[in-house]
């Protein structure tokens, strides 16, 4: 393990590291001295289970490395089951200081096309999975706090470009993205009282999630930096987990191979004040003008 540990005793969970980005962040927060909890329900792509124990096998990697890790198996958007995995964080480590919301998988179709099935699981796992974990941990810092107690606790979120740009293909999953986006901004400004950040990235890395979509471009090379691999995301998310990221709050990430960056959402437009009730028929040239006068939009991926 490292010499210098910006996040030496801290406890940290990230939901499912069995694999991927996940798997990164929690060798990486060990790396950095945090105890972590291995947060992995073991499934497919689509969500289906598999019967393995991915996070068992990271946890032994930790292990290995002189870190201190546990398994957990609970399903992150099962109101009883994340109440566990926050309640396990408790009990193994004496407490809970940074919570990393990763777990999610994608049941890719165009709109048109999309089941009322596939809508619903992909929301299920990536919105209501962040709010689950996000709502019991804040419980219990909330009562630390209350009891006189010092919090100098983090949330990271993960979104996605799809959620912030858009995504052909990728509805469910851009509407749970860009709900994940809008669900951080109103965390940060709740939890703050507590001794709470709340932050997120929008990562892009080589995961099971996103191969198939960007399979030629995100090959790995045969030498050299290997832009794509799940390792380049973490270093911004410990950074975050540590107490030296204390003074930000509200933000998104982008993270990129070696490049990171603030992604700024959507903001209060100048407005045209005609002063009273418009004229439908009057709005045509107006629009137009407004729309001239703004920033290019960006483009949605795979449009």
């Amino acid at each position: 393990m490292g010499t210098e540990q910006i996040c030496a005793g801290r406890t940290v969970i990230v939901t499912g590291a069995g694999r991927g980005i996940g798997r990164a962040h929690a060798l990486a927060f060990a790396a950095e001295g945090a105890r972590v909890v291995v947060n992995d329900i073991g499934t497919a792509l689509d969500g289906a289970s598999t019967g393995e124990t991915p996070g068992e096998q990271v946890v032994a990697e930790i292990k290995a490395l002189g870190g201190e890790a546990v398994a957990n198996g609970d399903d992150v958007a099962d109101w009883a089951g994340s109440r566990r995995l926050i309640r396990q964080a408790i009990d193994t480590f004496g407490g809970l200081d940074v919570l990393v919301n990763n777990a999610g998988f994608v049941r890719d179709r165009m709109l048109v096309n999309l089941g009322e099935d596939e809508w619903d699981a992909v929301i299920r796992v990536h919105l209501k999975g962040h709010f689950c974990t996000m709502r019991h941990a804040a419980e219990y810092w909330r009562g630390e706090s209350k009891a006189g107690r010092h919090v100098d606790a983090r949330i990271i979120n993960t979104s996605s470009g799809a959620g912030l740009q858009g995504s052909v293909g990728q509805g469910n999953y851009g509407a749970a993205k860009a709900g994940i986006a809008g669900l951080t901004l109103t965390a940060s400004a709740e939890f703050g009282r507590y001794g709470v950040t709340v932050n997120a990235i929008a990562p892009s890395a080589r995961t099971r999630m996103t191969e198939t979509v960007f399979a030629e471009t995100m090959a790995a090379p045969e030498d050299g930096f290997d832009a794509m691999a799940p390792e380049n995301v973490s270093p911004l998310v410990v950074w975050l987990g540590s107490t030296q990221s204390a003074r930000v709050t509200g933000r998104m990430f982008e993270v990129e191979a070696g490049k990171v960056a603030l992604g700024d959402g959507w903001r209060h437009g100048t407005p045209v004040d005609r002063g009273a009730r418009w004229d439908p028929a009057e709005l045509g040239p107006v629009v137009a003008d407004l729309i001239a006068g703004s920033v290019a939009q960006e483009p949605v991926y795979g449009a």
